[in-house]
């Protein structure tokens, strides 16, 4: 009995390193000519984020029509006006939580209030919330958060003033925001 197992598992682990093998030479064939597998500056290259490369560009995938683009991965927002056109793009300043890629719906603003970190905000935009922790654009009155405060989970998608200004025109309730990575 042992050895029937033994020649079991035996054959198992063959057919298994086979197939690893297999699919490392399928990886290795579909590297284009020309570019060594496991080059530096080839995959230096390609993690440039999107903002860097052309900060106006909109990125693929993320919807049509008029809407807010917010890039995870960039910290980056877009607001695309009628026609795909991109009016403003700019940097933001993430939360300490994020929303899940998506598409949503700005469902509340509030002019001025304070954030759930102590700092006086304005134009706040919200979309979502994820664990009861309200996610949206604003613009810090002040460029730090109060020395007193605890540190608390954040949904704020910090942005200067005068983005945050073009933000509150642009993103009315029901306007939509898609998250990307």
């Amino acid at each position: 009995m042992a050895t029937s197992n033994a020649t079991f598992v035996t054959a198992l682990t063959t057919a298994a390193l086979a197939t690893v093998g297999l699919l490392g030479y399928q990886a290795a064939a579909t590297v284009p000519t020309g570019t060594p597998a496991g080059s530096g500056p080839a995959a230096v290259a390609a993690k440039v984020p999107r903002h860097q490369q052309d900060p106006a560009a909109l990125p693929p995938g993320s919807g049509a029509g008029e809407r807010v683009v917010y890039s995870l991965d960039d910290n980056r927002v877009w607001l695309v006006g009628s026609g795909d056109k991109v009016v403003r793009t700019f940097e933001v300043i993430p939360g300490t939580v994020d929303p899940a890629p998506g598409v949503y719906e700005v469902t509340s603003r509030s002019n001025s209030v304070t954030g759930t970190d102590g700092t006086p905000i304005e134009h706040v935009v919200r979309f979502t919330s994820v664990d009861g922790v309200a996610i949206g654009f604003s613009a810090a009155v002040r460029a730090t958060p109060p020395a007193d405060m605890p540190p608390v989970p954040t949904g704020g998608i910090r942005e200067s003033r005068r983005d945050g200004d073009a933000m509150w025109d642009f993103a009315t309730i029901g306007a939509r925001v898609a998250v990307i990575h």
